[in-house]
């Protein structure tokens, strides 16, 4: 591990521990459904943990003042991210696990092997088309660990709470959620399913490369809230659900982002900041008006793999400690 990833991991977990008592619960890092999956557990299984890509998205939004604006012009952000090749996500998949798997060793918890006699997957990585937001939209490249024998999608993992997804298929879904919540309570071992979505752009984002009405595109990393969380399978039948509230974020020098509907303009992110949603950034002015403008985000692929297996690191750090709480 680089001294870059440990010195933003140290950042990341000093950031989010405390972070359960500094928010009102409508502001809350995470949204915790927590029936007492975990009470007393020392052991737990893991049977899914799916890290996504999302590699292209279209945002849409009304833009307001201007010419075209005044009359109900609307303008879309094509956006592609090149230069993270499979090898890439594999890897920074496999140590989002393991630094995972050594998080939860450190609070007391040790993962025995989960039984996948029963479960239906595949070996991945996985393409889905996902509704990101009302106005937009994207692929994402799903990839599982190395180390597990094959690619589980549980019930309640990032289609199954948007009706138009198409994350996996429904029903193998449902097989598998009930063959785990069977061998949880005939095992005695709590299993766990987790799903990271990590973006390359986030049009909520204030601050960023500004274009057209309101709409932001910026170029920073961040796991995606409300896609993103961990669920508990207990050994007495009840479920407990960790999901990401706000982005977990980091933003430096990991992508180029270029105009490539002209190719005439080019910025680099440059900040070196660490928070959940704000950040410093180049700004790239367009005009308002109803038209589709397509940027290319370019990976720098050492920056752009060290800053993903640092934000991984950060949301476990994130999770865990909630995790650890409801034992």
């Amino acid at each position: 591990m680089t001294n870059s990833i440990k010195s933003l991991l140290a950042v990341f977990a000093l950031l989010f521990f405390g972070l359960s008592s500094a928010y009102a619960k409508d502001d809350a890092p995470v949204k915790v459904k927590d029936k007492g999956a975990m009470q007393g557990a020392s052991q737990v299984s893991i049977v899914a943990f799916n890290v996504g890509f999302i590699f292209e998205s279209v945002d849409q939004t009304k833009s307001t003042g201007g010419l075209m604006g005044a009359f109900g012009g609307t303008t879309k952000a094509q956006s592609t991210l090149d230069g993270v090749t499979p090898e890439m996500m594999q890897q920074i998949t496999d140590a989002a696990y393991a630094d995972f798997i050594a998080k939860l060793a450190a609070n007391g918890v040790t993962v025995v092997p989960a039984d996948f006699a029963n479960l239906k997957g595949k070996h991945g990585p996985s393409e889905e088309n996902i509704q990101l937001e009302k106005k937009s939209k994207g692929k994402a490249m799903f990839y599982s660990p190395t180390e597990l024998p094959m690619q589980v999608f549980l019930t309640g993992d990032v289609a199954q709470r948007q009706s138009f997804g198409n994350f996996g298929d429904a029903g193998r879904a449902g097989q598998n959620t009930f063959a785990v919540q069977s061998a949880a309570k005939a095992s005695g071992i709590p299993a766990i399913g987790a799903v990271y979505l990590i973006d390359f752009s986030d049009q909520k984002r204030p601050g960023a490369f500004s274009f057209g009405g309101s709409l932001k595109v910026n170029a920073n990393l961040s796991v995606v809230p409300d896609y993103s969380s961990i669920s508990v399978y207990g050994a007495n039948g009840k479920q407990n659900e960790i999901v990401l509230n706000m982005p977990v974020s980091v933003d430096g020098e990991f992508i180029e982002v270029a105009d490539g509907s002209s190719g005439s303009e080019k910025a680099v992110q440059s900040a070196a900041n660490v928070a959940g949603g704000i950040a410093a950034a180049v700004g790239i002015g367009l005009p308002r008006f109803g038209k589709t403008r397509k940027f290319t985000f370019t990976a720098n692929d050492e920056n752009y793999q060290a800053g993903a297996i640092a934000l991984a690191g950060a949301t476990n750090d994130l999770v865990i400690g909630y995790l650890n709480q409801q034992r």
